[in-house]
């Protein structure tokens, strides 16, 4: 089939990868998100999938919004057969979707219906489950509720982050995409609507999500900096400045401490919760490089009794 493959940040090249190693398909043009300022110097950046298709010297649109009458119109002459998708990050109007002849075909990573959303495996980990996947779908007007061609599945490992998960289930779902794409190119697969029940929901995860609060139980602390790692970056407070949680570990023994409360001995430091307390392992002090938390609290040199929070 004539594809043109849509997607935007790094998650998306295995798929586009895939795609064009497949031996069955052309990706005669890739579609991405407008460059992006980046870096101190703020200068324009193009997205890691626009990077990628110039390597391969495919043809790469970059429209501010997919229904602009001129973009449309160079798909409508490009006329693929289907629009394969990867986090490309931008709402899609019916004008668009009725182009190519096999509709937008998404690779979303959850087991649909659960997590619908731009944060699906945040969300995952975050709700502590221990198995999640992706999912292949006809793109429709509403929030990933289109009907399913293929699914995967893939556990939640217990020190697993939501960039760990994301990066196995990008791997992976490269290749239930281009499975996808052969089954649809021979008519083998057929789209399945999904069931009524079990939706859950994944908006972005904001800076104010972020912020741990050491009120919760541990094992609740441990997945918001897990499913927060890397973006938008767990944290809390201490002496009024931000303070990033790179990662934290459970401790079972100890629930001598108040919520937020911090001990410290020569090569630990811990903090309570509303149930045991959990052992900073990495933290990132505002403006600092990621640390250890033991080298954290010797240079803070933490007093008895102060919290953070």
């Amino acid at each position: 089939m004539k594809l043109v493959f849509a997607g935007t940040p790094e998650v998306a090249v295995p798929a586009l990868d895939a795609l064009i190693a497949s031996g069955r398909h052309e990706v005669a043009a890739v579609v991405t998100r407008p460059d992006a300022p980046a870096g101190r110097g703020r200068r324009l950046v193009a997205s890691p999938v626009a990077e990628r298709a110039e390597e391969a010297g495919i043809e790469v649109l970059k429209p501010v919004k997919p229904r602009d009458p001129e973009f449309q119109q160079r798909l409508r002459e490009i006329a693929p057969d289907c629009c394969p998708v990867v986090a490309y990050g931008a709402i899609l109007p019916q004008s668009a979707l009725d182009i190519p002849l096999h509709g937008w075909v998404n690779l979303h990573f959850s087991l649909l219906p659960a997590w619908r959303g731009a944060a699906p495996v945040q969300h995952s980990i975050m709700a502590g489950d221990e198995v999640t996947g992706a999912s292949t779908f006809r793109i429709v007007e509403g929030l990933d509720a289109g009907p399913v061609f293929g699914v995967l599945t893939e556990d939640v490992r217990p020190t697993d982050t939501s960039g760990d998960l994301l990066t196995r289930l990008a791997f992976a779902g490269a290749g239930l995409l281009a499975a996808t794409m052969d089954g649809i190119e021979d008519g083998t697969l057929r789209a399945v609507p999904q069931p009524g029940d079990g939706i859950s929901l994944a908006p972005k995860i904001t800076v104010e999500d972020a912020r741990v609060d050491w009120k919760a139980p541990a094992l609740r602390v441990d997945r918001v900096v897990r499913g927060c790692t890397p973006a938008p970056g767990a944290w809390t407070v201490f002496r009024g400045e931000r303070l990033k949680l790179v990662s934290v570990g459970l401790v079972t023994d100890r629930t001598d401490l108040a919520p937020g409360e911090i001990a410290v001995a020569k090569n630990n430091v811990w903090v309570g919760t509303g149930s045991h307390a959990v052992e900073l392992l990495w933290v990132q002090p505002q403006g600092k490089k990621p640390m250890k938390g033991a080298d954290w609290a010797r240079g803070v040199r933490i007093a008895a009794g102060e919290r953070v929070g």
